[in-house]
């Protein structure tokens, strides 16, 4: 599991997959749920890191 300094400024699914220790299509519902803003670029999901963490941490 990755440590929050560890974590790039633009998160993919994978990142929060393994940050929180959830499996991948846990992590795509969460990202889908429109909890945090993320954006899609081609095929890609990005999330900002600071979006992803303000949610985490309940800001």
């Amino acid at each position: 599991m990755k440590k929050t300094g560890e974590l790039p400024e633009v998160l993919e699914v994978k990142d929060i997959q393994e940050y929180l220790g959830i499996g991948r299509s846990q992590a795509y519902r969460l990202v889908k749920s429109n909890l945090f803003h993320a954006v899609n670029v081609g095929k890609r999901i990005l999330i900002s890191k600071k979006s992803f963490l303000d949610w985490f941490e309940g800001s």
